[in-house]
């Protein structure tokens, strides 16, 4: 990338405040006075409302901006399709749901000039998207930045960078993400990916479902897990730039394209709280055990999309970050166990205290609903005759997509040439260790 690119990307500001409703302009005047669309938009815009729910869904759950922008978004020509590449969208029918433990290696090298669309690759999913209910999974491994535009009207994206920073170029305007950032690119809104680095690598959530928010804290109280101040939204930036401009759009599960004569990120100011956001992982406040036992992973939840079941989310974006383990007569990596939840696990750097090898940064695991898993022999062997000392992780970022529904594979992923054929045999070797009283 450019110099200029990353002095940009360093010099951005934000707005602070996850599901806020915030308010930025990039030109004074542009926000009109006391109504949303008034008869003549200030400095000859177009308002424009974009809704990322129900009109008449809860006010605490409604998600919608006002944007005034230099061309209607209804000013464009026909879309067609075009090839999918290895982007897929649920329903996932192609295979069937597979209950073995599943787990990759890093994405291989791409082609030169694979951008970050075509740089998506499904691992698989649950759910449909034509329904609004369910997830997909994607990696993605690009080394050229996007020329052209991008749109999910399927879903919102969390992108989750493993390798090699990007600048968000969005409707609402930039994000600055790196390894250890997350962003949240809602549904329907448009952007475009420049690359940081000479290359670009990690994980997105494609989620159908309800809008991602901060969990509950129940008897956690008031503070703690993801503080929704640390969240930061663009302010607004636009480009007043003549076509052609491919835009591309993914629309039930397949990819349309048209070509544009302006660009459409030329939103001039806006309103609202169906905006993008970037977070860092190592602001998360981790709550644990301070006397045994190790709790759930539920108390790693940074974002979850709520189903019609309480309690039970259509999928839960999850964050191991750097913490103390004080536990005593307590086996402190996670514990074996069998979950109802499906869950896909990836790592951003270092290692993962439960597993002592072939769980690198790039890859990531599949346990499926009920299938049985936890640490491999070494870790286990390890722990369970460690000095129990206060013990700080801090060498390793993990994260799980954690769904309420199988997630089935993607032919491609299933016969893939990076998927390991004997991850099974870290769980070889447990000994029996049942000696009898009596």
């Amino acid at each position: 990338m450019s110099g200029d690119a990353r002095k940009t990307a360093e010099g951005l500001s934000y707005l602070s405040g996850f599901g806020n409703e915030h308010a930025s302009e990039a030109v004074p005047g542009a926000l009109p006075e006391g109504r949303n669309a008034p008869q003549r938009a200030p400095l000859g815009l177009y308002a424009e409302q974009l809704s990322g729910t129900a009109f008449t869904e809860p006010r605490a759950h409604n998600r919608r901006s006002w944007l005034y922008r230099i061309h209607p978004s209804a000013a464009h020509p026909a879309f067609r399709r075009m090839d999918n590449g290895a982007l897929r969208g649920g329903p996932f029918t192609e295979t069937v749901p597979d209950p073995n433990r599943l787990r990759w290696n890093p994405l291989p090298e791409p082609a030169a000039g694979t951008d970050f669309l075509a740089g998506l690759w499904t691992l698989g999913g649950n759910g449909d998207a034509t329904q609004r209910n369910g997830m997909a999974i994607h990696l993605y491994h690009a080394n050229s930045s996007m020329e052209r535009v991008f749109s999910d009207a399927d879903g919102e994206l969390l992108i989750v960078p493993e390798r090699g920073g990007l600048l968000l170029h969005t409707e609402f305007g930039m994000l600055h993400v790196e390894p250890a950032h997350v962003a949240l690119i809602p549904r329907g809104v448009r952007f475009r990916v420049e690359l940081l680095d000479d290359s670009a690598r990690g994980y997105v959530c494609e989620n159908y479902g309800a809008s991602f928010r901060l969990p509950d804290l129940g008897p956690i109280g008031a503070n703690g897990l993801a503080n929704a101040r640390d969240f930061r939204a663009p302010v607004a930036a636009y480009e007043d730039v003549a076509g052609p401009v491919e835009v591309v759009n993914k629309f039930c599960g397949n990819l349309w394209t048209a070509t544009y004569d302006h660009s459409p990120l030329d939103v001039v100011a806006w309103h609202g709280n169906h905006v993008p956001y970037v977070y860092d992982l190592r602001r998360f406040n981790v709550i644990g055990s301070i006397s045994y036992d190790h709790p759930d992973p539920s108390i790693f939840t940074v974002l979850t999309s709520p189903s019609d079941t309480p309690g039970l989310a259509g999928v839960d974006f999850v964050a191991f970050a750097p913490r103390w383990l004080v536990g005593e007569d307590t086996f402190r990596p996670p514990y074996f166990h069998r979950n109802v939840m499906s869950e896909y696990m990836g790592l951003i750097e270092g290692a993962y205290d439960a597993k002592a090898e072939g769980f690198v940064p790039g890859g990531g695991s599949l346990h499926n609903m009920m299938s049985a898993h936890g640490p491999d022999r070494e870790t286990f062997d390890k722990a369970s005759a460690a000095e129990l000392r206060p013990q700080k992780i801090d060498d390793g970022l993990a994260f799980m997509f954690e769904t309420r529904w199988p997630v089935t594979l993607t032919p491609h992923a299933a016969g893939a040439e990076h998927l390991q054929q004997r991850y099974d045999d870290v769980w070889q070797g447990l000994e029996k260790h049942f000696r009898p009283l009596h």
